[in-house]
């Protein structure tokens, strides 16, 4: 009976620490993309310095797991009891590291408020400059999402460098409606949009659109999280259990 008991402990072990090697893998590979995107998020992210810390720090944690989810699959399945030790006190000390930015993370939330990304698009953005990866990635996102701004059109009004005619308002062309939403998108009426009829502009700021876009992920990614704690404490049980019933 004990050895049945120790046998189903080994294969519990190597399911959960399979599923911690996938999820392993899954942050590393978020973490490498944030990192070298070539579409410009890199740079939004290293405009804040907890963004960018965080992006690093996922990449760090992915590798991590990816490691030990490896490392406790092979000393489960071939019962070493040294492989399970450093299993353990590694998991363990992940385990409190996660926790910890857990709570960093919801402490430190209001450094991604509507105010942080207008300051940042006042100070940074430089309207049709596609050159300027800033501008290209906001303008990207203000067509994907057919939004203007953070706010609404009323943030370019108050950067006195953008260059625009006379004979224009200072709204950019990628708040312009578009038949199709992407950059190859006809406008439905540039010059219109341009000098200012609000009926042919998107007038909704971004930041509501993409927070009501993404509230269900947000929702989901918690709940990830807490799966992700949940199956780490439950390998550390099985792993010390496992070590204790080998001889």
């Amino acid at each position: 009976m004990e050895g049945d008991c120790l046998s189903c402990m080994k294969y519990l072990m190597f399911l959960f620490n399979f599923f911690i090697f996938l999820g392993g893998a899954c942050l590393l590979g978020v973490g490498i993309w944030v990192i070298v995107d070539p579409t410009g998020f890199r740079e939004i992210v290293a405009a804040n310095p907890l963004l960018f810390t965080g992006a690093y720090i996922m990449l760090a944690m992915g590798a991590m797991l990816f490691l030990l989810g490896f490392l406790g699959c092979c000393g489960a399945i071939r019962e070493n009891k040294c492989l399970l030790l450093f299993f353990f006190m590694f998991i363990l000390l992940i385990f409190l590291a996660e926790l910890s930015a857990a709570i960093l993370a919801f402490i430190f939330r209001e450094n991604l408020t509507r105010e942080f990304f207008t300051k940042e698009l006042k100070k940074h953005y430089l309207r049709n400059n596609d050159t300027d990866v800033f501008s290209s990635t906001w303008n990207s996102v203000m067509i994907t999402f057919a939004c203007c701004g953070v706010n609404g059109p009323e943030d370019f009004e108050a950067i006195p460098h953008l260059p625009y005619s006379s004979l224009e308002k200072a709204t950019p062309e990628a708040c312009c409606q578009r038949e199709l939403q992407s950059r190859e998108g006809m406008f439905v009426n540039k010059e219109a949009c341009l000098t200012g009829v609000e009926r042919f502009q998107n007038r909704q700021g971004c930041y509501t659109v993409i927070l009501n876009s993404f509230e269900t992920y947000v929702y989901l990614a918690g709940a990830l999280a807490i799966g992700v704690l949940a199956i780490e404490l439950f390998a550390m049980i099985f792993a010390m259990c496992l070590f204790r019933g080998i001889q």
